[in-house]
């Protein structure tokens, strides 16, 4: 955010992955981290030489308004696009992960509250691959095809009790449902893959048997 080190961090670097991730999905202090961590890499790949970036973004983010921190990830994208160095946007879905992740941070006793959102995860490995892909083809200025997991799109409070399943733990899942104009776009597919998306193995029941899934499984 402040720059420091950033010169000697990215000399000599062929391209660079922003893979930042703000503290708080609030808008005004991720509005701010995300203003100053692309300006700072923008000027400072510029100054060094580094001839191509590209940054990790997510499936939906200019299809859901009233999420303060998806409206901070349309910013980022727009002030690397509009920097001066060439800037490749690869937007995923939510990763397999993500089920897990939710239940790790709303977990109350017996009860994990997790809300009905409809995805599409994709295996975090399969985005590294896609990420390399965009570094192999060279400087691309736009946006690449959304990446997504094999489908089918489910409620994400599914997924959860699957991981749980796996897991073999007690944990009663509580689907909460999501108010507003954000919910009536994730009910209509905002955080679905568009049409000409590159869909990527392994689903989520292959990447939950297999050596990445959840711990305890």
């Amino acid at each position: 955010m402040t720059g420091d080190g950033l010169d000697v961090a990215l000399h000599h670097a062929d391209a660079v992955v922003d893979v930042t991730n703000a503290f708080s999905v609030r808008r005004a202090p991720s509005v701010r981290f995300f203003e100053s961590t692309s300006r700072n890499l923008q000027t400072v790949a510029k100054r060094v030489g580094v001839p191509h970036l590209v940054v990790v973004s997510i499936v939906g983010v200019d299809r859901i308004g009233g999420f303060g921190y998806y409206g901070a990830k349309v910013i980022q994208e727009r002030l690397h696009l509009d920097g001066p160095v060439d800037t490749t946007i690869l937007r995923a879905t939510q990763f397999h992960e993500f089920p897990g992740q939710v239940m790790a941070r709303s977990s109350i006793g017996p009860l994990a509250m997790v809300p009905g959102l409809r995805v599409q995860t994709v295996a975090a490995r399969s985005v590294a691959t896609a990420i390399l892909d965009a570094i192999s083809a060279g400087p691309f200025r736009g946006r690449l095809a959304d990446v997504a997991g094999p489908g089918p799109a489910s409620a994400l409070p599914v997924l959860a009790r699957a991981v749980l399943r796996a897991q073999g733990r007690r944990t009663a899942v509580v689907a909460l449902p999501v108010p507003g104009a954000m919910g009536r776009a994730v009910r209509a597919g905002a955080l679905l893959p568009a049409a000409d998306g590159l869909l990527v193995g392994p689903t989520f029941e292959e990447w939950l048997a297999g050596p990445d899934g959840p711990p305890g499984t």
